[in-house]
């Protein structure tokens, strides 16, 4: 332990409030962290650097959806992120109990910016998969689609069409249900991302919002 994060325990009075909270992970959490470096593709330092984010955002510990949309809003001040912010809650929520743990978070994190292709493809199926049925229906693309374009506001697309979401999801649709049943499985998914660079790189789009 440095000599900052051993100053800045608790144990130190003659420190600020604002500065041991800040530090309660390093001083606290060291077999949590273990435990999260073994799982993530994150050191244990990054850890402790998001683990005190996470912390001064959400002092409690955990972050219900209200706080989550209003931490997201601040990243699209040109659009409306309310309901890409709900979904993507929903999403990080794997507890599906209405909040999100930083090992939510930091698991969630750790596979969007360093997992595997089929890693992200997964938890982006899980994304537009809103009623967790293990399915997208083109009304969920539809919904998802619309939440990225509000989002994104119409600074980013000052030319697009009303209907351009609808437009977007049926040429992706029609692609992906491979056997024109009206649903897309995991594995249609996964296949048309990965045979189609159109739209692997409109789902990039999703890795920029994140």
């Amino acid at each position: 332990m440095n000599e900052k994060i051993r100053d800045a325990c608790p144990s130190h009075p003659k420190h600020k409030i604002e500065d041991e909270l800040e530090m309660t992970t390093v001083c606290h959490r060291p077999e949590g962290l273990e435990q999260l470096e073994a799982q993530t593709n994150f050191t244990k330092r990054e850890l402790q650097v998001l683990y005190r984010g996470f912390k001064n955002e959400c002092p409690s510990g955990v972050v219900n959806e209200e706080t989550f949309k209003q931490i997201y809003a601040q990243f699209f001040p040109h659009g409306d992120a309310s309901m890409y912010a709900h979904y993507l809650f929903n999403a990080f929520d794997t507890a599906q109990n209405g909040s999100v743990k930083f090992e939510d978070f930091v698991m969630a994190l750790s596979i969007l910016l360093r997992g595997t292709v089929h890693e992200k493809l997964r938890w982006t199926f899980n994304l537009y998969d809103i009623n967790k049925d293990g399915y997208i229906n083109k009304e969920e693309m539809m919904d998802i689609v619309k939440a990225i374009y509000d989002m994104m506001g119409k600074y980013t697309y000052p030319v697009l069409k009303e209907d351009a979401p609808r437009q977007h999801v049926e040429v992706f649709f029609q692609k992906m249900d491979k056997n024109k049943d009206g649903v897309v499985t995991l594995d249609e998914f996964i296949e048309s991302c990965q045979e189609d660079d159109n739209i692997m790189r409109s789902l990039q789009l999703f890795e920029n919002v994140m």
